[in-house]
Order: C-alpha cells, then structure tokens, then sequence
C-alpha cells in the first residue's frame, strides 16, 4: 500500500475525504457504539477493501474506539476467487484480524431460484451464524450511494414500493445490526480510492452474475444526471424528504 510520502495532495485529500465520509455517516446514522465489535463483510471486490481501510482508521477516534474484524465467505461450488494472500496481507497491513469460511451454496439445486439469489442468501446466513456465536454487535457492508438509489428505484419500477439500502438495520430482535459506512459516498468516490490504493483485482468474477436491473437502473441514473448533475444525489436525500401530504 503507498504511503502518505508516495502520494501527489490531490490523493492525499481524497483518501482524507473518503475518511471523513465514512466518519459523518457513522455519526448521522449513528452506526456505531463505543467497544463495539464490528465484522466487516470483505468480498474481495473493491468496495469492501475501501470500507476495511476507512474503519480499520477510524477505530481508535475518541467518539468510536471499536473493534473491528473482517470475513470472506468462500462460496466452494461458484468460481469466484479473491486472490488469499494479498487479502491477508492487505488485512495485516491494517492490523485487522481477517477470517476466511467456506461454504456450499447448493446452486446446482436451487430449483426456480436464480443462482445469485442462492449464493446471496447462503452467504449472509453464514455471516449472520459467524457474527452472533462469535459476539460481535454489527456487520458492515460495503454498499454505496450508488447501491442506495439504484435499489430504490429497482424495487419502485419492479416491485411497487419504496425501499432501498438503510444506513442501519436492526436484525434478529436487536441481536445484531447491519451497518452501511459507505453510504454517503459514490461508486467513483471508491473507485477513485481504490486505483490510488492499487487495490487487487478478483482472481475470477462470478459466472452467475447478472446485473440487468442494476445495469439498467444505473443507465437510467446516468441520464437524469445529464439532465441534472445533482440527479443522484437528489434521488438519494428523497428517501429523508418524503411530502406525505402530497403523495396518493
């Protein structure tokens, strides 16, 4: 990883941004509690290598002081492979303690169900199992602004109401929360952050993956903000700024 030496100021107050970022979300959705244990949900892929690094410098800010640790589920019957060693070495580096589960998604016996739904469901179960028997409060993932306002509006054209990706979610009556740091930062904000980083790349992507509502919503994003820079943005405050008086 480059240090702060190696670095032109433009990177230097880019990570700081993403760092600050990362820290006013934890505030306003008040994220975390002081000594909690937080199990940050690592992938691989570059949003959760930017989530390890900001909460692994946030840890000891006199308003958090927690402990984090993180987890790659390996899902054995997909072929999607993060490189081990530059993970561990990445981890060690942050002084984050990093664990590795293997599990089998059944994906060959999912009946109707798509194979992303599967490994999806298979892989949060044993995020789910590994958090609570091992005493940690919250789960962090990696999931944007970008994630945020492409899911709102998937579930408002596909599924008929209003949701999307809540900054803090309460599950399991109280017994764990799922926590979202990255949230008021954009896919180029992480993406920016993870090129200066020189972050590595999956060693495979997943076969099953089939992002057409994703797709489709982002390209729709994209042409709201060639009409309005601040589209997204505006898309994103929205789901805090509902007139209930003036809807049906």
């Amino acid at each position: 990883m480059s240090t702060k030496s190696n670095l032109s100021k433009y990177q230097i107050r880019h990570i700081e941004y993403v760092k600050n970022r990362v820290a006013k979300a934890i505030g306003t959705y008040q994220m975390i509690d002081k000594n909690d244990r937080v199990l940050i949900a690592i992938s691989g892929g570059k949003d959760s290598l930017v989530l390890l690094e900001a909460l692994s410098a946030l840890r000891n800010y006199n308003f958090l002081q927690f402990e984090p640790e993180a987890l790659h589920i390996n899902v054995e019957d997909v072929s999607y492979q993060v490189d081990r060693e530059k993970l561990k070495s990445l981890a060690a580096g942050l002084s984050v303690k990093l664990h590795f589960k293997n599990i089998q998604a059944g994906i060959e016996n999912r009946g109707k169900k798509t194979p992303c739904f599967v490994c999806s469901w298979h892989r949060r179960k044993a995020l789910f199992t590994f958090a609570v028997e091992n005493e940690f409060q919250k789960i962090a993932f990696g999931h944007h602004m970008d994630d945020a306002v492409e899911t709102l509006l998937i579930n408002m054209a596909y599924h008929g109401n209003i949701s999307s990706l809540p900054g803090k979610l309460t599950m399991f009556e109280d017994a764990i929360q799922l926590i979202r740091p990255l949230i008021l930062l954009t896919n180029k904000d992480t993406s920016e952050f993870a090129h200066i980083r020189k972050y590595p790349q999956l060693k495979a992507e997943c076969p099953f993956e089939d992002n057409t509502y994703r797709k489709t919503a982002r390209e729709f994003i994209k042409q709201l903000e060639s009409l309005h820079p601040n589209a997204k943005r505006n898309l994103f405050n929205s789901m805090i700024n509902i007139d209930k008086e003036y809807l049906p």
